[in-house]
């Protein structure tokens, strides 16, 4: 493949990886919804499981598998579209930095805050179950468009890819939409692990603002275009 093939980036090969992970696990008996009984318990995050002292891995391999096609396809499309813009406006190094460590973060904070106050039903509601299992690299994800929202805020996307906004207002929609979502619907939805990522993208950009202050300046005046 060239070298402006789709493996010649990072966004490239952890997209693969996420496929072939998917791949390769659902024909070993991955169930999302049988954890405790399938190959899901030795790749999927687990809070109380964590804080027992065992599959401590985990944290890294959750980041790589999700619960079905369609949360495959999601976060792998939306990871498409901003981590190679990301990569272009960053750079390499700096992108797959920010990837591992908001996705790490995020089910650090995930960890931290269900084994605190999930362990009561309205803790839980909001905070998660230190019981449930959580795959997915929306925590990753979330980072990188919590960056965007810092250096881009006026770049307009797409939320839920019908939804035009700015990219301020969409980090918004997404993160808070979504929790208030799962905690009315009872949806099983890693809010605590996406707000983790957010904090790290978020945290980043105004980094890159203070250290590099014209260029991020530059990029912002950019696409409010």
């Amino acid at each position: 493949m060239g070298r402006d093939g789709f493996l010649s980036t990072y966004t490239g090969w952890i997209i693969a990886v996420n496929v072939v992970f998917f791949i390769v696990l659902t024909f070993m008996g991955f169930d999302p919804f049988d954890c405790a009984g399938s190959v899901c318990k030795y790749v999927a995050f687990q809070p109380a499981a964590i804080l027992a002292g065992s599959s401590v891995w985990t944290f890294l391999t959750s980041m790589f598998m999700h619960a079905g096609l369609f949360h495959l396809f999601a976060n792998m499309v939306s990871l498409m579209f901003i981590g190679n813009f990301i990569e272009k406006l960053i750079g390499k190094k700096r992108f797959i930095w920010l990837y591992f460590v908001g996705g790490l973060f995020a089910g650090v904070l995930f960890f931290a805050l269900a084994n605190l106050f999930g362990n009561s039903a309205t803790g839980a509601m909001f905070f998660g179950n230190p019981m449930m299992y959580a795959v997915g690299a929306s925590g990753a994800i979330m980072a990188l468009g919590g960056l965007l929202a810092v250096l881009t805020p006026r770049l307009p996307v797409l939320v839920f890819f019908v939804l035009p906004m700015p990219m301020w207002a969409a980090m918004g929609v997404l993160m808070f939409g979504l929790w208030g979502l799962s905690v009315a619907a009872g949806l099983p939805i890693g809010n605590v692990a996406h707000l983790g990522g957010l904090i790290v993208g978020v945290g980043y950009g105004f980094y890159l603002k203070k250290k590099f202050p014209r260029k991020t300046k530059m990029i912002s005046t950019y696409f409010a275009r």
